[in-house]
């Protein structure tokens, strides 16, 4: 069992380690870990990740997004009132929009009379309220006037319709309701402004 070696002191044959014990042994002692915590598992990570749709201030970013709408407003009010493309609204913009307006805008409308001559007729039909007779005049002769603005509303269309087709080619849905409305404004009161102050001066 013991042997001697050339001094004659005793010797034992050392023990062959296990190389997983040795691993675990090395484990235990405290190896570094590369990345000195424990993987997290996949639904926290997932939720780590996860970032707020809105902001943590609610009232803060409401009263941003309002500020920078009523900007937009001011912007495009100041741009009805002076004409500048840049910022009028998006029903505005264009080319064709402008010609639109400047066509009707150059047109004596009976529909831009419409509104105070129907209040004329509605004052009469009150004065003449005793009167039967008088009343049923007054409400068909605002029927003739009520029929009149449609025709002329049809004609103001077709003209402007042609001229549309020779300029731009096609014509955009809506745009017949768009003429027809500003044709309907009293001149003063609309908007964007007339871009020039009298009738009869036709865009190019």
């Amino acid at each position: 069992m013991f042997s001697r070696n050339k001094s004659g002191a005793p010797s034992s044959t050392p023990e062959t380690p296990d190389p997983v014990d040795a691993a675990a042994e090395v484990e235990k002692a405290g190896a570094p870990d590369r990345k000195g915590r424990p993987t997290p598992k996949r639904n926290v990570a997932q939720a780590a990740n996860k970032r707020p749709l809105v902001p943590n201030d609610r009232k803060a970013a409401t009263k941003a997004a309002r500020e920078k709408a009523r900007e937009q407003r001011n912007l495009e009010y100041k741009a009805m009132q002076t004409g500048d493309e840049r910022h009028l609204p998006p029903r505005d913009k264009g080319p064709l929009k402008r010609y639109v307006r400047d066509y009707v805008d150059a047109r004596w409308n009976l529909g831009e009379f419409f509104l105070p001559i129907a209040f004329g007729f509605i004052v009469l039909n009150l004065l003449f309220m005793s009167n039967a007779t008088m009343s049923v005049i007054v409400l068909l002769a605002l029927y003739g006037i009520v029929l009149l603005t449609i025709v002329d509303a049809v004609l103001l269309w077709r003209g402007l319709k042609k001229r549309l087709r020779a300029k731009f080619g096609d014509v955009p849905k809506g745009t017949m309701m768009y003429a027809v409305m500003r044709a309907f404004q009293i001149r003063r009161s609309r908007l964007p402004k007339p871009s020039s102050k009298k009738h009869g001066v036709w865009p190019e």
